[in-house]
């Protein structure tokens, strides 16, 4: 298992997530991997992490949900798996006093490159469902709460996330309605809604 720093659209280095790479063993009875390993991470990361929930989520293609964070107290950790079909996972900083504050990264998640994505608290996060139907499980390390939760729109121009909207044929994706109503930057910063 390879636990990688990530960069983010700007060039630089995000402080906190990493992009979690198995070790594929390949054989004729097909493939295994170790998916988690609780001592390399909590290594990789250096503090000790600890999940309350798994939660999991199929999608149709051209379904983004995000970019969706909580507040303190019960901000979020996740740890980000598609386990069938394939998403464009993104994640934005929204440290107010990080050098990389609205820095944003994303990668490709899927079931053949098995990748996981950890997203420490202070970041919103969100995903573009790329294929015709996609499972993604997330581990968290705080339970849900209706009071914390909030939502970053998925297309903030001082942001400026490249979604790959080509790969659905779409120009628009498919939104629920938490996450058409979700806000700009500037009312977040404004009413002190980011970390």
């Amino acid at each position: 298992m390879k636990i990688e720093k990530i960069i983010s659209n700007k060039g630089n280095l995000l402080s906190g997530p990493f992009l979690i790479k198995p070790d594929l063993i390949i054989d004729k009875r097909g493939i295994f991997f170790e998916s988690w390993n609780k001592r390399l991470f909590d290594d990789a990361i250096n503090q000790r992490v600890d999940f309350v929930q798994e939660n999991e989520s199929i999608s149709f293609i051209g379904i983004l949900r995000g970019l969706h964070f909580q507040l303190n107290p019960t901000a979020q950790g996740k740890l980000i798996r598609a386990t069938n079909g394939e998403i464009f996972d993104v994640m934005v900083d929204l440290r107010k006093n990080s050098s990389t504050f609205l820095d944003w990264f994303g990668t490709v998640l899927n079931e053949e490159n098995n990748f996981q994505l950890w997203v420490p608290p202070g970041f919103a996060h969100g995903f573009l469902t790329l294929s015709e139907k996609a499972r993604v499980c997330y581990k968290v390390t705080n339970y849900w709460s209706r009071k914390d939760e909030r939502s970053l729109i998925w297309n903030e121009n001082k942001i400026g996330i490249k979604w790959p909207l080509n790969k659905i044929n779409e120009t628009i994706p498919k939104l629920s309605k938490k996450d058409m109503d979700a806000k700009n930057i500037d009312y977040l910063i404004r009413n002190g809604e980011v970390f």
